[in-house]
């Protein structure tokens, strides 16, 4: 039990970190320089359920592969939720075609860059938790 607490909280601090690039990069109009229409105001209703998707997604390292690699199994292991987001959230929940291509020609390697960025924190959260 308390190695799935430490997948979720580190999960959620992915998030959070995720969420954080995500609101700077729009803010900062890095997005809109390359054309992706990303560029959500951080709020608690935007966070949250972010937050606790990071978090359950970050159940996935209870997977036994490259623990000795936090950079490599992050990267790897954030493909799964890019793929969900690329070819599931923005096709059939957010209407925004496949890979979120209304959104802008970019819009898929902005989702690889965020979901890296909470795959490494949330890997690198598990190591130094030990």
């Amino acid at each position: 039990m308390k190695r799935l607490l430490i997948l979720f909280a580190a999960g959620c601090l992915g998030a959070f970190a995720n969420s954080v690039v995500v609101w700077l990069f729009g803010d900062l109009g890095i997005t809109k320089a390359l054309g992706v229409s990303m560029s959500p105001a951080l709020t608690a209703s935007w966070l949250y359920p972010r937050i606790v998707w990071g978090g359950i997604w970050g159940l996935l390292f209870i997977l036994p592969l490259l623990n000795s690699r936090p950079f490599a199994k992050g990267t790897i292991l954030s493909l799964f939720p890019t793929m969900v987001q690329l070819f599931i959230v923005f096709p059939y929940k957010a209407h925004k075609g496949i890979a979120g291509m209304e959104l802008g020609v970019f819009t898929p390697a902005f989702v690889f860059i965020y979901n890296w960025v909470w795959g490494v924190v949330t890997s690198l959260t598990i190591r130094y938790s030990k």
